[in-house]
């Protein structure tokens, strides 16, 4: 891990070690890809303001997100099928994410359960919740993450509908994946992947075979799937939610001002300005984008934070700058997970860690919560 000197460097390590069909899953947008490599190039477009003869001892990228200490303003974010990239991915990337003093997010729709993840880090992570047509399921959920000590749970907006990704479409990848030659090539290919999946239980979808009605094995999962996620989703929706759960609630999935002010009435701690990483709307605009809009919006009323096409420590960097609180990382965390595991995940977080340290420095700064738009060259320039 230690020759990885950049997530790009991780990524194509998980290249060469994850079967295509789970590596493209991750490393896909839907339609056009357009939104999802917007997300990437508009952070590149940021410029810093470089500045000299400024004491740079003592430096610390420790700050807060959502009411939790953190060793510095990323969490990982939430991951579908995170388990398939590595055995036990949930696991971990949980397990880093605590050593290393970040929040960890697991998804409904991860292959290691609520329980499975809390028996093995002692340490309190963060719950993805997708809002399905069964409302049994949705409030077994939320009690089973409670139970679990979750400390805050993030609710997913944008996934009413599933947007179409022609990777996944192309590579049979749905849920449960479909097992054709082609995909048991792609497999027989990866044998050290085949040796720790072989070396594993958690090879379903724990949060729901056994717990949704009538879903008992992979086989029946597929067609719950297609017609669970709530088209319907709305604010009274949102609220029934706020009501059942007594943490830390944030709201994922806004890219509009209008939206942001309505998260901040219906009792939300924090927003997560997101488009999906580009897997949702293609044709939308970047997260980075709109980011400023929506900071400027809801001012302090709610937390801001930030997710979409962070793939550096500068990218972190650049949103803390536009007014986010914190930040997520997804493909950039599942790349080490691919990669090495646990260590890869460890060594994305150092990495990113390191990048944003030293471009902090850079721009004088010498403490992350004191970052701003003034550490931002385009903006320096409109204010002279």
């Amino acid at each position: 891990m230690d020759q990885a000197l950049t997530i790009a460097d991780l990524k194509d390590m998980a290249g060469a070690r994850v079967p295509r069909m789970f590596f493209d899953y991750a490393d896909s947008g839907s339609w056009t890809e357009g939104t999802y490599r917007a997300n990437g190039d508009d952070l590149g477009s940021i410029l810093f303001e470089q500045r000299v003869a400024v004491d740079l001892s003592n430096r610390t990228t420790r700050s807060e997100m959502a009411g939790r200490e953190v060793s510095m303003p990323v969490a990982l974010a939430p991951t579908g099928l995170t388990g398939m990239q590595h055995a036990d991915g949930e696991i971990l990337g949980a397990r880093a994410a605590a050593r290393f003093g970040v929040p960890f997010t697991l998804s409904t729709m991860s292959i290691c359960s609520i329980e499975a993840v809390a028996a093995a880090t002692d340490t309190l992570f963060w719950f993805q919740l997708y809002v399905m047509r069964d409302l049994d399921f949705v409030d077994n959920l939320i009690e089973r993450a409670e139970a679990a000590g979750c400390d805050a749970l993030v609710l997913t907006l944008d996934l009413q509908i599933l947007g179409q990704r022609h990777k996944d479409i192309r590579n049979g990848l749905g849920a449960p994946p479909k097992l054709g030659l082609s995909s048991l090539l792609q497999m027989a290919s990866r044998p050290r992947w085949c040796v720790d999946m072989l070396r594993t239980r958690n090879r379903s979808f724990g949060n729901i075979i056994g717990h949704a009605k009538n879903v008992s094995d992979l086989s029946s999962l597929s067609s719950w799937t297609a017609e669970q996620f709530d088209p319907e989703l709305n604010w009274g929706k949102i609220a029934r939610i706020r009501n059942k759960w007594p943490r830390k609630l944030i709201l994922k999935g806004i890219m509009n001002a209008d939206d942001a002010r309505m998260a901040a009435e219906n009792g939300a701690d924090a927003i997560v300005v997101s488009n999906h990483g580009g897997r949702q709307l293609d044709g939308a605009p970047s997260s980075i984008s709109v980011l400023a809009s929506v900071v400027d919006a809801v001012g302090d009323r709610v937390e801001v934070h930030f997710d979409g096409g962070i793939s550096s420590g500068q990218d972190v960097l650049r949103a803390l700058a536009l007014g986010a609180k914190g930040t997520y990382i997804g493909r950039s965390w599942l790349y080490g997970l691919g990669a090495g595991g646990e260590a890869g995940v460890r060594r994305a977080l150092e990495i990113i860690r390191n990048e944003l340290d030293l471009t902090m420095a850079f721009c004088g700064e010498r403490d992350v919560r004191n970052v701003g738009r003034h550490i931002l060259h385009s903006v320096a320039e409109q204010a002279a």
